[in-house]
């Protein structure tokens, strides 16, 4: 049997495990000396309250390795195969410390995702629709679609990214001058800012058009929002209505993922067609 895990950056909640056929490794973060499982020690409620009414800026964390080492070696110890997918390496240190942990169970497969929230849940969706196959057949679609993953999205302000270390100085000082608004992606892993717009609006077109241009519509579009999806129902009535049906999620995002992107950011995550890679 093939066990599939994600750790809590794919943002897929404790909910959907069952719907989607994976277990969660939950990433930790702490608000002072109080630390939190994401998306098991507070809700999505609790967690904003502290953010933005209390104003702490959470410290993120790797989740319990000696859980996810028990759980997994019980696992090949039945004869069970196991995938496990993580948020990108460039901004986390979970790939390495479970690649690391598994290096010498053949059972086990450890995966880079170079993305993050969506961008996962669109690699659990293609295993899902393959688990007839070997792991190495299953491995090489996820390794041939981690390529074409987009991430096009738009903070309302690039503090949070600065503050947790996955945006430089310079490009915070850019992003943060006049009525700018930067357009953040994923690329190769890392986050960037990808293009610069005067203005929301223009912002939106400028996502709602490299959709329409690159998207592979035999993939389904995740919309992400963090705190308030007002932005993002905007941002879909930019979008022409052929796109919209192709949305299957409306996420409004993990802890461990909004304290970086800070509330009321928002954007869509999906696959490109082929020969556009994420660049």
């Amino acid at each position: 049997m093939l066990r599939v895990f994600v750790d809590s950056g794919s943002s897929i909640k404790q909910s959907e495990k069952e719907k989607l056929n994976v277990e969660i490794i939950p990433l930790r973060y702490y608000f002072g000396e109080n630390e939190y499982q994401d998306d098991i020690d507070l809700d999505i409620d609790q967690f904003y309250d502290i953010l933005i009414n209390q104003k702490q800026f959470p410290k993120t964390s790797l989740p319990y390795l000696d859980v996810l080492e028990e759980k997994v070696n019980k696992y090949t110890t039945e004869g069970d195969e196991v995938i496990i997918i993580t948020i990108s390496s460039k901004i986390s240190g979970t790939f390495s410390a479970i690649q690391s942990l598994f290096a010498d169970n053949k059972s086990v497969s450890v995966v880079d995702s170079l993305s993050a929230v969506g961008g996962i849940r669109l690699l659990v969706e293609e295993i899902n629709k393959n688990r007839d196959k070997t792991r190495e057949e299953i491995l090489q679609k996820v390794y041939d679609l981690i390529p074409r993953i987009k991430i096009y999205a738009i903070p309302e302000t690039l503090n949070y990214l600065l503050r947790g270390g996955r945006l430089s100085k310079k490009e915070w000082l850019l992003g943060s001058v006049l009525n700018v608004k930067p357009i953040i992606s994923l690329v190769n892993g890392s986050v960037v800012v990808s293009a610069k717009k005067i203005g929301i609006r223009n912002s939106m077109h400028f996502i709602a058009t490299e959709l329409a241009k690159t998207v592979d519509k035999s993939y389904p579009i995740i919309a992400s929002y963090t705190y308030n999806p007002k932005n993002l129902k905007a941002l879909i009535d930019l979008t022409k209505e052929e796109y919209r049906g192709l949305m299957s999620e409306y996420d409004n995002l993990d802890p461990v993922i909004a304290c970086h992107w800070g509330p009321n950011s928002f954007g869509y995550i999906y696959i490109a067609k082929k020969g556009v890679t994420n660049e």
